[in-house]
């Protein structure tokens, strides 16, 4: 039994009219009826992928999906049946469950009024449908934690990451505070740094710490009482509030609604207010932390997104048997998100860093532990790691299939002036190692005007295919798929010699 099936089964299996107050629902293979529960769910994508994620959502969902004109964000509708393999997507970042959306709100003159609607419109949507989802999937996830502390308790004598018991004294809900709003991450591409203000709606942050525990032993004897907050984002130019604003006032009449408990931390719920520009979208957010954070322990200082390696491997379009080498793969995001999603193809990472190197080894090593069967037996990973030189790769001429890489963007590795130099000779020695005629490229770069440079004096041995413009941690980043021509490769030496003989 996959993954994704066993999950599906547990959320088909949850029965959420055993606890008072708790909503029932309604579905197929579910008590209430035959018909399914229809819900329409958004999700945040890396900008510049929304194509890629959409085009994931049909094949693997066999779903409509739409993109929204608020970039970094699609939507699509699905039948509650197929919420963990929502889950279970590898382009999207976080999840939300849509409440209502409006795609021509009218906003008022003053910011009185606006603010009034903002008040008036938290009692006027329809909450129960997309809470009941929520519920169900807040079920999921506490089973999933569950399972994830016994094993972790069952391996402690083991493994000592050094992480392991810090999470634990955290506790499990401090997860929630993983979302875009945190902001220590841990590698600097999570948090892009786009014209767009967000905001959350917290309680008195006077309280003292008495009182805070206080009333957290209040609600551990009464557990109905939920916790919440709002998040607002906003983007766009005509708005005579402040994201702060439309989340304080919105998320009070949030609470004078529903009587629940405003914590900005220890919080059980988070609605989401997302407006963009003349667009407003109510949601309930599924995830507590983005899921790109899925397969990598170990990070380095400019550790790739894995649903930004996804797309990018996606590009190309990877077939069976196919050898694809990430020839500067820093921790190894994308050769292991590759061999993750396409095992049936050969992945090589490598680097001219022995600590990037290290780093990618025990991020696979991470990963091929936690894709241990029941039985203790790993099937292993089709991926290999290597220190190497770019310049001067130890593959055979016209041997590998594609290439996917994050070159340095000269500001936290490299400079700026090397890459004058890296560049042609990368390109170059791409060049050779790539079979001619159905070899392709994957290279994602901030510094275009050195690339489209470099790849100016390539023409007879790559070609550009399409370019998607990202944006990488407030950074204007591009990537480029490119095509390697027939022409076999000569040596620049060789070609010399034969018009000195000439």
């Amino acid at each position: 039994m996959s993954d994704v099936q066993e999950a599906t089964d547990q959320f088909l299996d949850v029965n959420l009219g055993e606890k008072e107050g708790s909503v029932g629902v309604t579905g197929s293979g579910l008590p209430g009826g035959p018909e399914p529960l229809q819900v329409t769910i958004g999700a945040t994508v890396p900008t510049g992928f929304e194509q890629t994620a959409a085009d994931e959502v049909r094949e693997k969902l066999k779903s409509t999906c739409t993109i929204s004109k608020d970039r970094g964000k699609i939507y699509f509708d699905i039948s509650v049946e197929s919420l963990a393999q929502v889950h279970s997507l590898r382009s999207v970042d976080n999840l939300f469950v849509v409440v209502q959306e409006f795609k021509d709100f009218q906003f008022k003159s003053t910011k009185e009024e606006v603010l009034k609607d903002f008040e008036e419109l938290a009692g006027k949507l329809s909450w129960s449908e997309p809470l009941k989802v929520w519920e169900l999937n807040s079920s999921f996830k506490k089973k999933k934690t569950k399972r994830k502390k016994v094993t972790q308790n069952s391996n402690k004598e083991k493994t000592h990451d050094g992480q392991g018991d810090k999470k634990d004294k955290k506790g499990d809900k401090k997860e929630f505070t993983g979302g875009v709003l945190e902001p220590q991450i841990l590698d600097y591409y999570e948090n892009p740094a786009i014209k767009e203000e967000i905001s959350t709606l917290v309680g008195d942050d006077s309280v003292s710490c008495q009182e805070e525990n206080d009333e957290r032993a209040k609600e551990e004897m009464d557990p109905q009482v939920l916790k919440f907050r709002v998040t607002c984002n906003r983007a766009g130019e005509k708005h005579c509030f402040t994201s702060n604003e439309a989340a304080r006032d919105f998320g009070g009449a949030v609470q004078e609604y529903f009587k629940w408990k405003a914590d900005m931390t220890n919080f059980d719920v988070e609605v989401l207010l997302n407006i963009h520009d003349s667009e407003v979208v109510v949601g309930i957010a599924l995830t507590e932390e983005s899921l790109h954070r899925r397969n990598i322990t170990h990070f380095g200082p400019t550790t790739l997104r894995s649903t930004l390696a996804y797309g990018m491997l996606r590009l190309c379009a990877p077939q069976p048997g196919d050898i694809i080498v990430d020839p500067m793969c820093g921790t190894g995001a994308i050769p292991i998100e590759g061999a993750t999603e396409w095992s049936h193809c050969y992945h090589i990472a490598g680097d001219n860093n022995s600590l990037a190197v290290n780093r990618a080894a025990n991020n696979i090593s991470s990963l091929l532990t936690k894709t241990q069967t029941k039985e203790g037996a790993s099937w292993g990973l089709p991926i290999d790691a290597a220190q190497w030189d770019i310049c001067s790769l130890p593959l055979r001429t016209a041997s590998v299939d594609i290439i996917v890489t994050d070159m340095p963007f000269g500001k936290r590795m490299g400079s700026k002036k090397r890459n004058w130099n890296l560049y042609p000779a990368c390109l170059q020695e791409m060049s050779r190692v790539c079979r001619p005629g159905t070899g392709r490229a994957v290279l994602l770069t901030q510094d275009k005007k050195c690339f489209t440079k470099a790849l100016s004096g390539m023409g007879h041995v790559w070609r550009k295919v399409h370019t998607v413009w990202v944006n990488i941690g407030g950074l204007h980043a591009a990537v480029y798929l490119l095509k390697r021509t027939p022409q076999a490769f000569v040596h620049p030496s060789e070609d010399r010699d034969r018009g000195a003989r000439w």
